[in-house]
């Protein structure tokens, strides 16, 4: 593949003034990329995306006309080549799933550092997915564990053989080539997919590869952890 010649072209959006000012001086001083709009409301997000068609939103998850998850649903159908990068304080479990299956292709911490962050943006803007490490932990413990419950009673949230679905299905690989290799009627997967559908409250094979994705393809260069 071709080294990417031009500037990777950015869109800041965070309701905080003085995060949007920071992002942008240090990002726009970076080889490389160009931060092209800043905004600071979902809907402000979606119409400067339409306009300016940015390679890369860098998102907040909270916003004060709605959530950056809506606004990432909004974006990418508006504008199915752009990528959107969430930059987050919130690391909860409904929060990382709902981020996953928004179609986000990637998802970092706050306190991330700048070169790292640089990096993220990169990958991201390259097609490669990508997560924070400390958020990976919490889709994994909800893939094994589900939501969490008070009392004792806690119930996976996929079973083993749901999981095993998520890779192959995250391949582009059909109902019938699953079926084969897995040794099961093609009947059976289609009942497992179905299973998996209504557990993660999605509708698509997109979203279940961008759930795979987001749980278990750590491919983010080396972030800080804690």
């Amino acid at each position: 593949m071709a080294a990417r010649t031009a500037p990777i072209r950015l869109l800041i959006v965070d309701d905080h003034e003085v995060v949007r000012i920071g992002l942008g001086a240090v990002l726009d001083l970076t080889p490389g990329l160009k931060v092209v709009g800043q905004a600071s409301r979902k809907d402000e997000a979606k119409q400067l995306s339409l306009k300016l068609k940015p390679d890369l939103v860098l998102l907040d998850i909270r916003l004060p006309d709605g959530s950056g998850v809506e606004a990432a649903r909004d974006i990418l159908a508006a504008c199915p080549n752009t990528r959107v990068l969430f930059l987050t304080s919130f690391a909860d479990d409904h929060t990382v799933l709902e981020a996953i299956l928004s179609g986000g292709q990637g998802y970092v911490l706050k306190d991330i550092a700048s070169d790292s962050l640089v990096k993220a943006i990169k990958t991201v803007a390259s097609g490669q997915p990508l997560m924070d490490p400390r958020l990976t932990k919490y889709t994994l413990h909800l893939i094994k564990h589900g939501p969490a419950q008070s009392g004792a009673s806690k119930r996976p949230l996929l079973s083993p053989q749901e999981q095993r679905l998520l890779p192959l299905v995250a391949e582009g690989l059909t109902n019938k080539e699953i079926a084969v290799q897995l040794n099961l009627s093609e009947k059976t997967v289609k009942n497992y997919l179905a299973n998996i559908y209504s557990k993660l409250q999605i509708g698509r094979r997109s979203q279940v590869a961008a759930f795979y994705a987001g749980s278990f393809k750590n491919l983010s260069a080396p972030l800080p952890s804690k």
